[in-house]
Parts: C-alpha cells; structure tokens; sequence
C-alpha cells in the first residue's frame, strides 16, 4: 500500500497539537484527523480515536506494524517541515 498523498493543516491555537493531517493510500482510501503533537522530546502522531462510555479513547484507524507506523511518521512528519519551510518564506516576502 502507497501513500499518494498528505494533507497538512496547521493549528494555529497554542498548545501541544501543532497540525492534523489526511493522509490517502492508492489513491483509493483516505484517513482523517491525524494529529501532529509535540511531545517532551520529539513529534509524534496520534491516530484518529473517538472516546468509549468507559472514558478510553480507542484508535479507529492505526498502522499494525512497527515498519508502517515508521513509513507514515516519516511521511507525515516530511510534508510538515514542508509546510513549516513555506510559511516561513511567505513571512519573509
């Protein structure tokens, strides 16, 4: 499974969530509302959950592997930077 494509809108609210992303596969499939969060040490991404009457949040869609997690991380976390990089040089203009 390919990743075609990602969309990053940033959150321009202060806190720890820094965007959200959706992201598609094979251009066929599409998930929504991955979160981008600053963590203590480095980024990370939560995956889109909703929250159980126990008061949990379960994940509705997740990688099941170590090696997919890392590919979306690093796709993801790319087209951030990407995004950062090009509002900075539209400030600077």
């Amino acid at each position: 499974m390919d990743i075609t494509d990602i969309r990053v809108r940033k959150v321009s609210a202060a806190g720890k969530m820094k965007a959200v992303a959706s992201v598609t596969f094979d251009n066929a499939f599409v998930v929504h509302d991955i979160k981008i969060i600053e963590g203590q040490e480095k980024l990370f991404i939560a995956m889109p959950s909703r929250k159980t009457p126990e008061g949990e949040f379960k994940d509705i869609a997740h990688p099941i592997n170590a090696s997919m997690r890392e590919q979306l991380e690093t796709a993801i976390f790319e087209k951030y930077e990407k995004a950062l990089l090009e509002d900075e040089i539209g400030e600077e203009q």
